[in-house]
């Protein structure tokens, strides 16, 4: 449902859901509207107008458009628009997002109206913000049937290395000191410093919040969990791990027109036998980096779906975004029938829930990982900025269903054909890729079930409902 009408019937609670306007950040809190609306408690998520209608046009499993407990707030703001992402750029945090962070610091206005009208509608006025987003919502304190609740778009296991940032004995239960180099406390190159400022400006609005939100699950990150939420009772504050946010029990193939192409081309392939490549919507590759991907594919004989996408600039739902980069001649000729290049957006979630699907070769997202984590698909590693180099060491070192193409140590140097061919083969043709798959399978399978009624993860949503609704 959209719009901005304020319905005078009182509810005991209703929900505000405040994303930060990039796609990872958008999708898991648009997936966690539906789980808070199941329950009958009204959700009005906010962004800008061409944010609202990007979450709704990418996310999958289900429709947010018929769910009439979701309301959808579309801000008219300016500023919002970034510049194309620097390829040649030695730091591969994608800066060109920083114009539109900055620029969320305009929202807070008719937030702050929107709060005010809401909440004169409701028993208790929950609002959930990004962890980003806090100077948007802080104007929520001055009111008096108002509490919020941080959301963190990254693992457990990442907020633990921020907050414990030395190799204590408490991060020695977790995992092994080796798996823990120093690159990894220190998060060199995985942030630029204007954004680093950014983030501490943000993070100093969470003092007012009541407790965090994660899209996690014990069955993944129990002793991470376990030390953050001792960190949150310390200060009178409570912590959920409501995830995976996304749906689990989707179908396995979609026929009919209704279905994509890359469905219909997974529908005929058989069991476990495709890997599944795509990079998120925030780094751009080089030419030559993607030529020696494309080649490493191909000589890894393996079967594979490569979504090969720019990242994202400007208004995603008034641009094709069709990839214009150039891939070796004859390339798509040599592959047919057994690799498809997709150059628009792909169905991820449905993607990795297709029998056929095998592996994914991703940068190690979170709302990637949690993805491909809930449908039992192992990860081959590829890190690019951010939080994804210590969900990589989650992936590979903890839970170990994953291999990484590209250590973080090596991230200034290009990954060769031979590193893609040999990692393909490995996770794809090897008794040890077969075992780590086999680990994939058996956690994928626990974490599903997790969110069913009374698994560990339903337990955290009724506790957490039960709670806004007190």
């Amino acid at each position: 449902m959209s719009g901005d009408t304020i319905y005078a019937t009182p509810s005991p609670a209703t929900v505000v859901m405040v994303p930060l306007p990039l796609q990872g950040h958008l999708n898991q809190l648009l997936h966690l509207s539906r789980l808070i609306s199941i329950h009958n408690i009204p959700v009005h998520f906010v962004s800008t107008t061409t944010h609202c209608r990007q979450a709704k046009l990418r996310v999958q499993g289900w429709d947010p458009v018929a769910d009439a407990g979701i309301h959808f707030h579309e801000f008219q703001t300016p500023s919002f628009v970034s510049p194309p992402p620097n390829t040649n750029s030695t730091t591969k945090f994608p800066s060109q997002y920083q114009p539109l962070c900055e620029a969320t610091t305009q929202l807070r206005h008719p937030m702050a109206s929107l709060l005010r009208k809401l909440s004169l509608t409701t028993g208790r006025l929950v609002v959930i913000h990004d962890s980003l987003m806090g100077s948007v919502i802080q104007d929520f304190a001055s009111l008096p049937n108002a509490e919020s609740y941080t959301f963190h778009s990254v693992s457990a296991f990442t907020m633990t290395l921020y907050t414990f940032k030395t190799l204590c004995k408490q991060l020695e239960n977790i995992t092994k000191p080796q798996h823990l180099t120093k690159d990894y406390l220190s998060f060199e190159g995985c942030f630029t410093s204007e954004f680093k400022k950014f983030t501490s400006m943000q993070h100093e609005y969470a003092k007012l919040n009541s407790g965090r939100i994660y899209n996690s699950c014990s069955i993944i990150e129990q002793p991470m969990l376990e030390l953050l939420e001792r960190e949150e009772n310390d200060r009178n504050k409570k912590l959920w791990a409501l995830g995976p946010f996304n749906p689990v029990d989707i179908k396995k193939t979609i026929k009919g027109d209704k279905g994509h192409t890359c469905l219909k081309w997974l529908d005929k392939q058989e069991t476990n036998s495709v890997i599944f490549v795509s990079f998120g919507t925030t780094t751009s590759f080089t030419k030559t980096q993607i030529i020696e991907l494309a080649i490493g594919l191909e000589k890894s004989k393996q079967k594979f779906i490569w979504a090969l996408r720019d990242a994202d600039k400007g208004d995603v739902c008034s641009d094709s975004y069709v990839s214009q980069v150039e891939l070796p001649k004859g390339y798509e000729d040599r592959i047919k029938g057994r690799g498809l290049v997709i150059r628009q957006w792909a169905p991820q979630l449905e993607i990795l829930a297709h029998r056929a699907t095998g592996g994914f070769m991703s940068h190690c997202g979170w709302n990637s990982c949690m993805e491909s984590i809930s449908m039992g698909v192992p990860i081959v590693a590829w890190p690019m900025h951010s939080d994804q180099p210590t969900n990589a060491v989650l992936v590979t070192k903890i839970l170990k269903v994953g291999i990484t193409v590209k250590d973080w140590q090596w991230r200034d140097e290009m990954v060769l054909t031979e590193n893609v061919e040999n990692t393909v083969t490995r996770l794809m043709d090897t008794t040890e890729g077969e075992e780590i798959r086999q680990r994939a399978v058996q956690i994928g399978s626990s974490v599903r079930k997790s969110v069913r009624e009374g698994g560990v993860s339903w337990l955290q949503l009724q506790s957490f409902i039960d709670h806004i609704t007190r």
